[in-house]
């Protein structure tokens, strides 16, 4: 269960960069016509990158590691991204605080599961 909680991360991370990136460019059409409060879609966007690359990170980290640390990264990583990276980029880390959750929760970080 450890991996397949990394394995969301990963999926739920590339997708949460494809948000992001969407939420630059809605920030910068916003600025292109002048609308106010542009800069800061532009910086919930920056905030969603940054994040989404952390929750890449960590589950990637996850799939091959047994240490507790990272899967509770992940879930602090995921809630960082929540509230700082934007409505569309909320969705995917909702996604990858479950795989965070399921990382933490399963019964193979005692011990290696491949021996």
């Amino acid at each position: 269960m450890r991996k397949a909680g990394g394995i969301i991360a990963l999926i739920a991370g590339i997708f949460g960069i494809i948000a992001a990136v969407v939420t630059l460019f809605i920030g910068g059409i916003g600025g292109a016509f002048g609308a106010s409060g542009h800069s800061m879609v532009i910086g919930l966007g920056w905030g969603g990158i940054l994040f989404s690359f952390l929750v890449i990170v960590f589950g990637a980290i996850i799939i091959g590691s047994i240490s507790k640390i990272y899967p509770i990264l992940l879930i602090i990583s995921s809630v960082l991204g929540m509230i700082l990276g934007g409505t569309i980029v909320a969705i995917f880390m909702i996604l990858s605080f479950i795989g965070g959750l399921i990382a933490v929760f399963s019964k193979e970080g005692d011990k290696k599961s491949n021996e």
